[in-house]
């Protein structure tokens, strides 16, 4: 599991600033993942045993919320309009809970990534290979960021803003009823009276926070292992292009063996990433189709109730779900850019100035690349900007096909 890592056991960092460069690039990341109890344990004692804490937590809260929701909707719920009000939320937060447990059946090999690639920027050799890698790094830290503002400013309207919008009210029996942000069957408790309502009320403000946190997660550590991929790609095409250079040594196959070894561990690390992301993006293909399609009803359903406070909050949403698998399908296609680029780099050098062998090992090289890494949905289907373009087109379909049989 951990042969990523033993591929590149020099026993001292070459790159003096790996400190501050790692710190800097899984900033973000580690923040939620750990959150979470996804991130490698580092501390020792005790405290090795947190992320077993969190990850019990995390599944408390979210099955408190989920269960007595799903009795709710099934149960107590008999008009069709209201049900499909709830349906969506109801359906987000349960696959929420299937992508959580997606990523802790894989969490070993996340681990795995995660050393592999601090590893890398540990034994970056040269200034130029630490730009490359720095300059995905940003690409990958600020597409977390944007990820984090969307979900977090859209599920923190939500669960305060909506919820005062909505106000208590009188049902038919003269009770009072504040609302709850996830409704409850109400034959399993009374969560009208106090300090129940507030009780529930903050474990259903922990459930949304886990919630977020998982697609924002999912989306970040995909947009982490993607960049990372093709900074160390771009770092293969730089030495690639300099192999004719006979300034720097007179033993291009050398220098072309490490350059083919570098390719290699590169190629198993994009292979495990597609292993850990595949039932992720799987469940987000899916879900990203059929909750745009909904959120989009809601949105058509509260501009004919005049209601600011939901328009702008499904708004929010909608756009942080679209922006969510849109990343995921633009990295999905700037990852096959740059596996094809690696052959286009050469065939394009100039390969004629090296020895018959060397460019032998390049037609190898070549003939690889011409099967270009990629991020599939559970190996279905391939997510590149292609794909997101599907995805929006079916939504709108399934919104005309919702719009004909509500009406």
């Amino acid at each position: 599991m951990r042969s990523l890592v033993q591929d590149q056991n020099a026993p001292k960092p070459r790159n003096s600033y790996y400190e501050r460069d790692i710190a800097f690039v899984l900033k973000h990341i580690r923040w939620i993942m750990n959150s979470l109890g996804m991130w490698p344990a580092v501390q020792k004692g005790a405290g090795r045993f947190l992320p077993t804490v969190m990850k019990v937590l995390c599944n408390l809260v979210l099955l408190f919320a989920i269960i007595p929701f799903f009795f709710h909707v099934v149960y107590e719920l008999k008009d069709a309009a209201i049900r499909l009000q709830f349906v969506g939320l109801l359906g987000f937060c349960i696959l929420s809970f299937f992508k959580y447990w997606a990523l802790a059946v894989r969490r070993p090999r996340l681990e795995s990534c995660i050393e592999h690639i601090q590893t890398n920027w540990k034994q970056v050799e040269l200034g130029e290979d630490r730009k490359l890698m720095m300059a995905y790094g940003k690409i990958g830290r600020n597409l977390t960021i944007i990820c984090l503002v969307f979900m977090y400013t859209g599920g923190s309207i939500f669960h305060t803003i909506t919820q005062y919008a909505i106000g208590t009210f009188i049902d038919e029996h003269n009770r009072t009823i504040k609302p709850l942000v996830y409704p409850i069957y109400s034959a399993l408790y009374d969560a009208q009276r106090s300090p129940v309502y507030q009780l529930v009320y903050i474990v259903h403000c922990m459930c949304g926070y886990v919630i977020y946190s998982v697609t924002a997660g999912a989306c970040g550590l995909a947009a982490l292992f993607v960049t990372h991929i093709c900074g160390q790609i771009d770092i293969v095409i730089s030495r690639l292009n300099n192999l004719v250079d006979r300034k720097q040594n007179s033993n291009p196959n050398g220098r072309l063996i490490e350059i083919v070894e570098h390719h290699l561990r590169t190629l198993r690390f994009s292979a495990m990433v597609e292993t850990i992301l595949q039932e992720v993006c799987l469940m987000e293909f899916v879900g990203s189709t059929i909750f745009i399609c909904l959120l989009e009803y809601y949105i058509i359903t509260a501009w004919e109730q005049d209601n600011t406070v939901n328009i702008t909050t499904y708004t929010l949403l909608l756009i942080s779900l679209t922006f969510n698998v849109f990343i995921l399908c633009y990295i999905g296609d700037l990852l096959i850019e740059k596996s094809s680029s690696v052959g286009i780099s050469c065939f394009t050098m100039d390969w004629y100035n090296l020895p018959t062998n060397t460019v032998r090992g390049l037609i190898l090289i070549i003939a690889i690349s011409n099967n270009p890494t990629k991020i599939t949905a559970g190996g279905i289907v391939d997510l590149n900007l292609s794909t997101f373009g599907s995805i929006l087109k079916t939504s709108l379909a399934y919104l005309s096909i919702l719009r004909t049989a509500v009406v």
